[in-house]
Order: C-alpha cells, then structure tokens, then sequence
C-alpha cells in the first residue's frame, strides 16, 4: 500500500475532522466546533499528513520552537489504517521536521499508553497541566 506523506500546513479543518473521528482521536477533540479546528490548524507549525489514494488517512499536528522542543498535540491515523506503521512514520517525519535539536514531547491518549514504547518512545514521569476551561 502506498501511503504518501507530506508537510500541508493548509489542511481544511473538514478533513482534520474526519481523520479525527475514524482515528477515535475524535473523542478528545472538539469536533464538534470546525472554527476551533480551524484555529487548531492555523495555529500549529508543523503539520504532516499520510494519504492514501489522495485520501487522508493520518495526521501529526504540532507545536515547535525548531531548536529545543516539539509538542506533539495530535497524532491521528485512521482505525481502518492502523497496525502498519503510519503512525511510526508520522512521529519520524515530525520529528525530522523539527530538527535534530528538538526533544519531541507527546501526552499520550490512555488507549494508546502500550503503542509508543513499542516504537521506541521513552515515558517521562514529571508531565504536569491546567485542564482547559472549555
């Protein structure tokens, strides 16, 4: 299967949206607000994208400085297109996108706690937040 993968920092917030849904990232995302998706877009710097026959299948959407760290805040793929390494490749090609200087940072969704170990990710302890207000 050939998936091509690309830097499109214009993705329409419609398909943002339906990668979310068919990944379950949808979930914990608001789906429902296509403006917030909108600004979610805009607002990020590196956002890499996996295609299927034109069809977006995944999505890596992130924050970086391009010198110390990046923010990995979504990383989406398809459930139909799950268990082939799209996710991997997203997180590599994000990454590479941000640069060798940068530590890449990802709070995983619960469902996904057992994946990033196997793909070679290191868990940190000291991870702390404020819960958005809306």
């Amino acid at each position: 299967m050939d998936i091509i993968y690309a830097l499109e920092p214009r993705l329409s917030a419609n398909e943002f949206h339906d990668v979310l849904v068919a990944s379950t990232l949808g979930e914990r995302r608001p789906v429902k607000d296509l403006a917030r998706l909108e600004r979610m877009l805009r607002d990020a710097n590196v956002i890499i994208t996996a295609r299927h026959e034109g069809r977006l299948v995944g999505i890596s959407r992130a924050l970086s400085d391009f010198s110390f760290c990046c923010y990995l805040s979504d990383l989406a793929v398809d459930a139909a297109y799950q268990h082939r390494g799209i996710g991997k490749r997203l997180i590599a090609e994000t990454h590479a996108q941000a640069g060798p200087e940068t530590t890449l940072i990802l709070v995983s969704a619960p469902a996904a706690e057992g994946y990033y170990p196997k793909i070679g990710m290191n868990q940190h302890m000291s991870c702390w937040t404020i819960a958005r207000k809306k």
